[in-house]
């Protein structure tokens, strides 16, 4: 996939004369170009807060209404969808107040570089994103985005994509990326995927088969069949693979997925109870739990299987295990103390100190991609928590009947994890903002468990 959503093409600023009637000589590109300029400063005009910013993103234009794979109805159609993936991203992340293409004027091609300024000034839009897409001969698509001051009547970033039809959303996962980051001068996280346990049956006897699809619930797909229990997914730091846990035959296994081919690797496989797998983030190593004579502690394999190392080795239950961004710590949850509480190690399994106690039990902790937040189920209320690395600063961002398993998204301020409902037993994926703002359902075919966010694609 990733080599063949090439990143390339941009519109010049202005369109040529000679390039002004639809249809002809497409206008000139020009490389890509980066500013160092981050969130609402310089040269943005709007001084208030983020969820007050307008932003209108009306339908991308098209050069010629050509026919492509992407939509039956050419590429005109694939315009107002393009633009849709892009308010819904920037709408559902609850940060900024977009108006959809559903509600606004189609520009023309030529607007694009030139916008009629006046146009949206009187729709009391601050903000706007323009963009267009042209069918090639070789069938693939040429997707640009713009991001305008419109009170400024000035651009303020600019990205375009060369992709092939089936990828068409991804670049409009970019587009919103682009407007997300320089807007609020955070990292992007739209163009992503989840790996979650897609889960069917009646509650006692649940069918759990491991499902992926992209951050916003698009692109569904089922990995495996569900005659296997599959649980606890991750994808590795460079998304060619998915680490699971799998019970083929009432004895787990650890497995790397190839998401490309299909293929499956053995890791490690036991007739002892094995518990959450998770990659280091150089993609080397895999961390797992194993109770072994009534003790549980947390080991690591080699991502290409042999021999286990033990990593901790007290009294009780030890179990999870997420590394720290640098891979030179991880923090994992135990009752070595008597209640169930995290701590966090150095990559060796040295230096063992307990960070959490603020009151309550602490379970399933996992590091934020920043380095500088653990998110961590509360275990005697089910809510999601936040809390320094050194177990300070703990907040709580959920209060549903049983949330549990938070993962985070790439950028470090959303976080996903599934509820329980609290009669019927069914679970459903959730996201909450970091500041505990925004919480909302993301829909899935099946109920849904144990969410895994993987990194910005490449």
């Amino acid at each position: 996939m990733t080599k063949t959503f090439l990143a390339l093409l941009l519109l010049s600023t202005a369109i040529p004369a000679a390039a002004q009637d639809l249809g002809q000589k497409p206008p000139e590109t020009v490389p890509v170009e980066t500013t160092e300029e981050e969130g609402l400063s310089g040269s943005v005009s709007f001084e208030g807060n983020l969820e007050d910013l307008g932003i209108a993103i009306p339908a991308f234009a098209t050069d010629r209404n050509a026919p492509t794979a992407a939509n039956s109805a050419g590429t005109a159609a694939l315009g107002r969808e393009l633009a849709q993936v892009v308010f819904n991203d920037l709408r559902n992340n609850g940060l900024f107040k977009p108006t959809g293409p559903g509600s606004l004027p189609v520009p023309s091609y030529p607007e694009i570089t030139n916008p009629a300024w006046a146009t949206w000034t009187s729709r009391g839009s601050e903000m706007l994103v323009k963009g267009y897409v042209r069918g090639g001969e070789d069938g693939r698509l040429t997707v640009g985005c713009y991001l305008y001051d419109v009170a400024l009547q000035k651009e303020l970033a600019r990205a375009g994509w060369v992709v092939p039809p089936v990828d068409w959303r991804r670049a409009a996962h970019k587009c919103a990326d682009l407007v997300y980051s320089r807007l609020s001068g955070e990292s992007p996280f739209f163009d992503s995927r989840i790996a979650y346990i897609a889960e069917t049956g009646p509650k006692d006897n649940r069918v759990k088969r491991l499902a992926i699809m992209d951050s916003d619930g698009a692109n569904h797909r089922f990995i495996t069949n569900g005659r296997a229990t599959a649980l606890t997914p991750r994808y590795s730091p460079d998304y060619r693979k998915l680490l699971y846990l799998s019970y083929v035959d009432g004895n787990p296994r650890i497995y790397s997925y190839d998401i490309g081919t299909g293929r499956q690797t053995l890791i490690t496989q036991s007739r002892n109870p094995t518990f959450a797998p998770r990659w280091s983030p150089d993609g080397r190593w895999v961390l797992y739990s194993m109770a072994v004579n009534g003790n549980t502690d947390i080991y690591r394999v080699s991502a290409e299987g042999g021999a286990s190392t033990r990593l901790t080795d007290t009294p009780g239950i030890d179990i999870g295990g997420s590394f720290s961004p640098d891979g030179r710590q991880i923090v994992f949850e135990s009752d070595r103390s008597g209640g169930q509480q995290c701590y966090v190690m150095n990559a060796d399994g040295s230096n063992q100190r307990r960070i959490s106690f603020g009151g309550g039990r602490c379970a399933t902790p996992e590091w934020s991609p920043r380095g500088d937040q653990i998110a961590f189920t509360n275990a005697s209320t089910f809510n999601i928590s936040v809390m320094s690395p050194s177990g300070g600063g703990v907040r709580t961002l959920t209060n549903g009947w049983q949330d549990e398993a938070p993962t985070w998204a790439p950028n470090g301020r959303v976080i996903q994890f599934f509820r329980t409902e609290r009669n019927s037993g069914r679970t459903g994926l959730y996201q909450i903002d970091l500041t505990g703002k925004n919480e909302r359902r993301l829909a899935t075919p099946a109920d849904g468990s144990d969410p895994a966010w993987g990194p910005i694609l490449p």
